[in-house]
């Protein structure tokens, strides 16, 4: 998936979610209007910070009680060819691991769209729904419910500011009933201009049907920024 924008990211998750012709805009008008949580997410330079060659590491730890739990890893390899920036993901490993083509021109962190495509899949799996149906509720969540909170995390021994964007996608839907007890599934995104790459976290979880807050979630998954590294010095 080329981008040469941080719109292309957006762009191309507008496209997959694009199930009917009226997607594109969230606003009566017609006009299509940009979120503030869009904005962050998909028209931000958040490679802007990552002096190539590099590489930025992420865990990735799926818990809860319907599944079997896990931990694995991605990387961010951004590199220089041809004098233009390119980045390429490796998400997760072996049997798990979901494909993500290099993006070209990089800006906008595509760890974001890898980690959102494999959320579709997931929930293809666990629910029998459609991908069309997932893209399409989180867009138009993200772009009509999304609650934005200002916020501070802990990176590299320092206390950052950062944007914490909080989404329940099929929370209103009037087909929530379809997905059952997945309708209460949410995303927490938190971003900051001050870490690598510009995402430090991405959560979703799916509350206990029980219902209690001491519950153990019936699924969580988390990636979260463990830190650069810069390729090891060639020895002449």
């Amino acid at each position: 998936m080329p981008c040469i924008a941080p719109a292309l990211l957006r762009g191309a998750f507008l496209a997959l979610a694009a199930t009917t012709a009226g997607l594109a805009t969230s606003g009566a008008s017609g006009q299509d209007t940009i979120s503030e949580a869009e904005t962050l997410l998909f028209q931000t330079d958040h490679l802007k910070n990552v002096a190539p060659p590099a590489t930025l590491s992420y865990a990735f730890r799926k818990t809860g009680s319907a599944e079997p739990s896990f931990d694995d890893s991605v990387e961010l390899r951004v590199r220089v060819l041809d004098g233009v920036k390119q980045a390429s993901v490796t998400f997760l490993s072996a049997e798990r691991k979901t494909a993500c083509p290099e993006v070209t021109r990089a800006e906008g962190n595509p760890v974001l769209l890898c980690f959102l495509e494999r959320d579709i899949r997931e929930m293809e799996r666990l629910t029998g729904g459609k991908s069309g149906y997932f893209r399409r509720a989180i867009r138009l969540a993200l772009a009509r419910s999304a609650k934005l909170a200002r916020t501070r995390l802990s990176f590299g021994g320092r206390e950052l500011a950062a944007n914490e964007i909080t989404v329940i996608p099929y929370a209103d839907d009037p087909l929530k009933d379809r997905i059952g007890k997945y309708a209460s599934k949410t995303y927490v995104f938190t971003l900051s201009v001050e870490v690598p790459g510009g995402v430090h976290s991405v959560r979703t979880f799916v509350p206990s049907p029980e219902g209690t807050s001491n519950e153990t979630p019936l699924l969580e998954e988390r990636l979260t920024l463990v830190g650069r590294r810069a390729p090891a010095a060639v020895i002449r």
